[in-house]
């Protein structure tokens, strides 16, 4: 492989490379790079917004270039203001650990393990004495903070700034320079920390790292960032069915993100994917092999066989799903009516979503689409629910 052809690899789907010509420089050396990615374990469970990242560094690795998956064990109880309007509450010592055991257990479904090593900042930071403290903090003036735009727009604000928040960015920049880091991943709003271990390397004497950003994968709604409280999200622990059910109701426009954010197969490969689709081709038929790929990835190939063999079944031949749950719902005055049902089932948040989807025709009772509003059910019946392509049960009028 060429230096440019490594290049473009590199930068496949990136938001920004700073700097290009020190990476360069860098890759002629011929030695493995040491490419760093630090994740805080705020969470236990990662969603395919994570796997940006992972993705990534897994390309880096079959590279042959050296992972070092930092758990920011000692930053997570500090507490990343990243992106907040308001101070976010530090993790208890317990918090961090179970997360990060939870992280340790996952990221090798991206990661290869041989060529990756697993790092925790508390190792170093855990030393530091409050001397030490104070003269990294004199690194930096409280000009330079206000310049990161979360801080800043809280600032003219009026809204409160703890003091250990600007720790935090210090603290990040540190572990660049405790892991001798070549490179630094990154999300787009992790842009600030990252140039903060560039400047903290060339503070301390070494080569400063590059930077890869990343961009922030759009959930599944096409709008917002995937996220766990927006309910728009794909969880890597989910099942198969799931999985690849989401996967298939993602736009067909975003189909073509996801492939080049989340796929391993070569850009040239979805390019002609692409060109296919613009010639009349099923862009369903390609969507097919991205949710194979994400399911084969983080379960079993077989499972991938067996997730489009269900999701056929069910939506293109009207096969229910075995494990469908069986709910009771209260009547009132003898009866109860559709948009009621469907809340007390589970099947929607509210009344109101209830009623956005019956007009847009993804409301099912028995097979069979609801078209009125005012519908009512009966005390005694029992139909199968279905809003949309996946929620489904067995829902009976006590």
């Amino acid at each position: 492989m060429t230096q440019q052809e490594t290049l473009d690899l590199i930068k496949r789907g990136c938001d920004e490379l700073l700097l290009e010509d020190e990476l360069k420089q860098k890759l002629a050396s011929g030695r493995p790079l040491r490419i760093k990615a630090g994740f805080d374990p705020t969470a236990p469970d990662l969603h395919l917004g994570h796997t940006v990242l992972l993705n990534k560094m897994r390309q880096l690795q079959d590279l042959g270039h050296h992972a070092l998956f930092l758990i920011g064990d000692f930053t997570g109880m500090i507490g990343d203001p990243t992106g907040k309007n308001t101070t976010r509450p530090p993790l208890s010592r317990e918090q961090v650990l179970a997360n990060a055991q939870s992280y340790r257990d996952q990221v090798f479904k991206v990661l290869d393990p041989e060529k990756t090593e697993i790092v925790f900042n508390s190792s170093w930071m855990d030393a530091f004495s409050a001397v030490d403290l104070i003269r990294l903090a004199s690194t930096h003036t409280v000009a330079r903070m206000l310049e990161r735009d979360d801080f800043g727009k809280r600032y003219k604000n009026n809204q409160p700034i703890a003091i250990h928040e600007f720790i935090y960015p210090l603290v990040q920049g540190y572990d660049s320079v405790a892991l001798r880091a070549d490179m630094e991943l990154g999300g787009t709003d992790q842009k600030f920390n990252l140039l903060m271990g560039r400047e903290l390397q060339k503070h301390y004497g070494l080569p400063p790292q590059c930077i890869l950003t990343m961009p922030l994968l759009v959930g599944l709604d096409g709008v917002n960032k995937m996220s766990k409280s927006l309910g728009n999200y794909i969880g890597i622990t989910d099942t198969p069915q799931d999985i690849f059910g989401k996967l298939m109701s993602i736009s067909d426009e975003l189909m073509w993100r996801y492939f080049e954010l989340l796929s391993f197969y070569s850009m040239a490969q979805i390019t002609n994917w692409r060109d296919e689709v613009a010639q009349g081709r099923n862009p369903r038929d390609i969507k097919v092999l991205l949710a194979q790929e994400i399911v084969a990835r983080f379960h079993s190939p077989q499972a991938a066989i067996d997730a489009l063999a269900e999701f056929e079944a069910r939506f293109k031949q009207g096969v229910l799903p075995e494990d469908m749950p069986e709910i009771g719902v209260d009547a009132a005055d003898g009866g109860i009516g559709i948009a009621q049902l469907l809340k007390q089932a589970g099947l929607v948040d509210s009344t109101s979503e209830a009623l956005r989807m019956i007009a847009q025709g993804a409301v099912k009772l028995d097979g069979e689409r609801v078209n009125e509003k005012s519908l009512q059910l009966a005390s005694g019946m029992s139909v199968v629910a279905q809003v949309g392509k996946r929620k489904f049960a067995r829902v009976t009028v006590r």
